[in-house]
């Protein structure tokens, strides 16, 4: 009896000792390496988790591309997703490279906080709004705090300094990269007029011109940077949220063909018929855009 006794205290004890631990970077289902940057402080804004995403063969004597990416809690991993699928970038970047499609990139991914809303709506267009709609968009979103040009500050004069001294990168605007999708793609585009020195290329994914009336393209149209040295991509579906992006899209491309862009050279914009605004739609396509900017 002692014997038995024994044995199943045992096995509670080692039931007990084996459950699984929490979560880290390096026990995620992710392609490559993340490394978890849990709370990076800035003086301009909240604090906020930075995730970034190394290649498997991650070599110090080389120097990397970086690809910045917005609402960076969906970018690698669905069990930090709050949709519970994530964007599949580190997947998308190691197939691209291992078939030669891409060269040496990699990802940042800066996750949002509750002032989403306020640190991607591009503050400069904003103020163009009459004070009557502004009053009107501050209802409709209570909680959002204008803060988009010290988003950018903090990404600017704090995370990209960061990353560079960390991270064997190349600082250069032709290797540097912004991604985003909605309002993601707003602030994408937002840093590439503000930042043409810092960002070289943008994506912008399902954009949400639609926010304040679509005033995002008033600015534009004085504030692109030179289409000589920066490419931008846009795209937009036909379901759900995407459905009223078509009229909006089909102005920003009159735009920048007016400003010198080159359609397919240094701007692409994709119609995807059938997709929604989702992460698992901007997973399928995800490859379009990378290859846009770094193919």
């Amino acid at each position: 009896m002692k014997t038995i006794f024994l044995f199943i205290v045992v096995l509670f004890w080692f039931g007990c000792s084996s459950k699984a631990p929490e979560r880290t970077a390096t026990q995620r289902t992710v392609t490559g390496k993340l490394i978890e940057h849990k709370s990076f402080a800035s003086k301009y804004i909240s604090p906020r988790q930075v995730d970034v995403w190394l290649p498997s063969d991650y070599d110090t004597s080389k120097r990397y591309a970086v690809l910045y990416m917005h609402d960076g809690q969906n970018c690698f991993d669905s069990a930090t997703s709050y949709t519970r699928v994530d964007w599949g970038a580190d997947e998308t970047l190691t197939q691209l490279r291992a078939e030669h499609k891409i060269g040496d990139v990699i990802a940042v991914g800066i996750w949002n906080t509750p002032n989403r809303y306020g640190e991607y709506m591009p503050q400069k267009a904003y103020e163009m709004l009459p004070q009557s709609t502004r009053d009107s968009m501050q209802a409709r979103y209570p909680m959002a705090k204008m803060a988009s040009d010290n988003y950018l500050k903090f990404i600017v004069e704090e995370l990209k300094p960061f990353i560079d001294s960390a991270y064997s990168t190349n600082p250069e605007p032709a290797a540097t990269a912004i991604i985003g999708s909605s309002m993601g793609g707003l602030i994408s585009l937002y840093a590439i007029c503000e930042y043409p020195s810092v960002f070289g290329k943008a994506a912008c994914l399902s954009t949400h011109f639609p926010a304040g009336n679509g005033i995002m393209i008033e600015y534009l149209k004085t504030h692109l940077p030179d289409p000589q040295s920066h490419k931008i991509y846009f795209d937009f579906g036909t379901e759900t949220l995407d459905k009223d992006y078509e009229p909006y899209q089909q102005r920003v491309d009159s735009v920048m063909a007016q400003n010198g862009y080159q359609y397919g050279i240094t701007w692409l914009t994709k119609k995807f018929v059938g997709d929604d605004h989702s992460e698992r739609a901007w997973r399928k396509r995800l490859s379009i855009p990378i290859l846009f900017l770094f193919g």
